[in-house]
């Protein structure tokens, strides 16, 4: 003899709470991704007089070898030729651009030899940011 059951039972996955669960996710992943910042060290930062100009940016790259050895875009220089040099380019930008000068220094010298440079920098009132790398 067969018996029935009066209700049938069926298999349901709740899901009620799982729109709470994404959206704490959501805003977890959105926070977290705005505190993350790149891999450099911020030297000086620009003052905007407007906002409403559209503002290009070219970079100079400054490397400090080792040896003391100065290259400015592949060009190599004393440490006396600096300051002229990068006058002379930040001289030629256009109204609407804005020059970032990257500083490559070894991790081997002084800070005083970096610090130098950055010397150099802010009396030219120019942006410089320091490259570092992340440890392995």
């Amino acid at each position: 003899m067969k018996i029935e059951r009066r209700k049938t039972r069926t298999a349901e996955v709740y899901t009620a709470s799982l729109n709470d669960i994404m959206f704490f996710l959501l805003l977890f992943f959105l926070i977290i991704s705005t505190m993350v910042t790149p891999a450099a060290i911020r030297v000086l930062l620009p003052n905007a007089s407007t906002s409403e100009q559209v503002v290009t940016k070219k970079n100079i790259n400054l490397i400090i070898t080792r040896d003391l050895r100065y290259y400015i875009n592949d060009k190599e220089l004393s440490k006396d030729e600096i300051e002229p040099t990068l006058k002379a380019i930040l001289d030629k930008k256009a109204e609407n651009e804005e020059m970032n000068v990257l500083l490559q220094a070894d991790k081997s010298l002084s800070l005083q030899d970096v610090v130098d440079i950055i010397d150099i920098g802010n009396r030219l009132r120019v942006k410089m940011v320091l490259f570092t790398q992340k440890p392995e």
